[in-house]
């Protein structure tokens, strides 16, 4: 028999962020498609695991491939939590296992530990503090995850291969940048990223990015800041 005597216990709820990115297809689908294998061949993890928005507004209800679309994507490992900028009326998405939406949410623009250097973890001279930033007084490891949508994100030390730093602002990492950096989430795109020793598996600026691969080999190891100019990623020494 259940004691109804007994005190109710206390429900508990913790909020937890996370980084949704937003796809964008556009007419013309099979070429997007063959374009978005040629970045995964580029850059195999880009995808994996990251929480994917699928923005239908640029596409009409009549885009060739557009029933055979959403497969495709789970097909290549894209995790779709969510459709917007469709309509569930189009005849070509009745065969979609459509999920269920999620309300609001900031808008953003079109997430073995690695041993550091000494020498690379020594804070490098810094600038003023932008107003509202976050500052992380100690290097990111891999594995982890930096998210701030309201500033720039300081780190005063390395962010390692894995890792992930993401600013509504920008980013600026006093060490060197082995992870991921993402700035300009909110749609800033004069937002930039700065790296004392530049290594970086990928930047990103108001949901342009740039991988490894496509860096200047020259400019690794380097000061460096990335920018938009364009609607792409330069990347550039600091003298």
């Amino acid at each position: 028999m259940s004691d109804d005597s007994r005190p109710l216990p206390r429900i508990r709820a913790r909020g937890r962020s996370f980084l949704a990115l937003v796809l964008s297809p556009e007419a013309g689908l099979d070429d997007w498609l063959r374009g978005l294998d040629a970045q995964i061949a580029r850059s195999p993890s880009f995808f994996v695991g990251k929480p994917i928005i699928l923005d239908l507004g640029l596409l009409s209800a009549d885009a060739e491939g557009l029933a055979e679309f959403y497969p495709a994507l789970l097909e290549r490992g894209v995790r779709v939590i969510g459709i917007e900028g469709g309509d569930r009326s189009w005849a070509a998405l009745a065969g979609w296992d459509w999920p269920d939406s999620f309300e609001g949410g900031r808008a953003s623009g079109t997430v073995a530990i690695p041993e550091e250097d000494a020498a690379e973890d020594t804070p490098a001279p810094q600038p003023a503090v932008p107003v509202g930033a976050l500052i992380v007084e100690r290097p990111v490891r891999s594995g982890q995850s930096i998210l701030y949508p309201d500033g720039d994100v300081i780190v005063i030390g390395s962010v390692a291969s894995g890792a992930e730093i993401s600013a509504g602002g920008s980013v600026h990492v006093y060490g060197t940048l082995r992870g991921r950096a993402i700035a300009g989430m909110g749609g800033q795109a004069g937002a930039r990223i700065f790296a004392t020793v530049m290594k970086a598996e990928l930047v990103a600026i108001d949901g342009y990015y740039m991988i490894a691969e496509e860096i200047d080999p020259a400019l690794t190891g380097r000061a460096v800041q990335a920018l938009l100019e364009d609607d792409t990623i330069v990347v550039r020494a600091i003298d």
